[in-house]
């Protein structure tokens, strides 16, 4: 344990996670950008990546935001058709050819599925999984409306791919993960996608696709020291040591409170005062960044169904330890 908290809190945050969190496998919080609470569980240590679910979704987000603010997309509401002029539209296309990047981003761009029944598992056996999406995209519904949509986010890193050259796992350590101290993530390609090598216990690097796009919506492996970091560029507002990462404007954008909860791939609240930003994944696998207290709050999970949500940790326990070291 690497605790900066009092000494009874260590212990207490310690009891809590073990009797009601018990798949918490790494915990960092972090304020003003040093680590003031850090511990591992269950044989994990802090050189352990892990798979870190849809918390994939929100590096994606700045991904697209460090391509527009480089001139390799011209902007969020560039049309997502314009990166895919191989694919043609059938006669009941819909709404598809006005469907936006901003519209991916916000999960408002609607899709032939059920809200949250979304056939994943489809696509993942699929030889084309851009086609499947893009063939979903824009039915059984209105743009504007929320519909959360990993098939969605899985366009965007091909539109990545599209657009830099680049697959966003190499875009990534290249423009964000390198220049602010994270790890740089491994080619380890997925040549056999069974669950296990695209969900399960042998996930390593960032997983790809039948078509080398790093998945956009899980799929990669990153340590909570890192995911720390990534949470502390947000806070940042998009610079690192004096250096610009992502715009601010961007980082404002995408962390904006709204009508969904939703920004650009994070999720947003506030509760009795307190406003926070968090990329959240299955399992309970989170980087909360809570502003007013110059806070983030990472933690990778094992996969388990129904895990409790994370945020009463962060607000119950959390929040209150680093109010009592103000």
């Amino acid at each position: 344990m690497n605790g900066k908290f009092e000494a009874d809190t260590d212990s207490a945050l310690d009891s809590v996670i073990k009797s009601d969190y018990s798949n918490i496998n790494g915990i960092v919080v972090s304020r003003n950008g040093s680590i003031v609470y850090e511990d591992y569980y269950n044989g994990f240590g802090p050189e352990d990546a892990q798979h870190v679910a849809s918390v994939t979704k929100s590096i994606v987000s700045a991904l697209i935001g460090i391509a527009i603010d480089e001139k390799y997309i011209e902007s969020a509401d560039t049309k997502v058709l314009d990166f895919f002029p191989e694919y043609v539209p059938n006669a009941n296309a819909g709404v598809k050819p006005d469907i936006t990047i901003r519209h991916l981003l916000t999960m408002t761009a609607p899709y032939a599925f059920e809200d949250w029944r979304e056939p994943l598992d489809q696509m993942c056996m699929k030889p084309d999984w851009i086609q499947y999406a893009l063939d979903l995209m824009g039915h059984n519904g209105t743009i504007g409306t929320f519909k959360y949509s990993t098939a969605g986010a899985h366009v965007l890193s091909a539109i990545i791919t599209r657009a830099t050259g680049k697959s966003a796992r190499e875009f990534a350590n290249e423009r964000l993960f390198k220049p602010i101290g994270m790890r740089e993530i491994p080619d380890d390609p997925v040549t056999s996608f069974g669950f296990d090598q695209l969900f399960g216990s042998e996930v390593k690097g960032w997983v790809n696709d039948p078509h080398n796009y790093s998945t956009g919506g899980w799929g990669l492996t990153l340590t909570p020291r890192d995911m720390s970091l990534f949470g502390q560029l947000y806070l940042n507002r998009g610079e690192w040591e004096g250096q610009p990462i992502i715009s601010k404007s961007w980082i404002e954008e995408s962390t904006a409170m709204n009508a969904n909860q939703y920004g650009y791939l994070w999720w947003v609240r506030e509760e009795n005062g307190i406003f926070a930003y968090s990329a959240v994944g299955d399992g309970g696998n989170i980087i909360c960044c809570v502003p007013e207290k110059g806070l983030v709050v990472a933690i990778a999970s094992a996969f388990l169904l129904h895990t409790p949500d994370r945020w009463p940790l962060i607000r119950d326990w959390i929040i209150p330890a680093v109010n009592d070291k103000l």
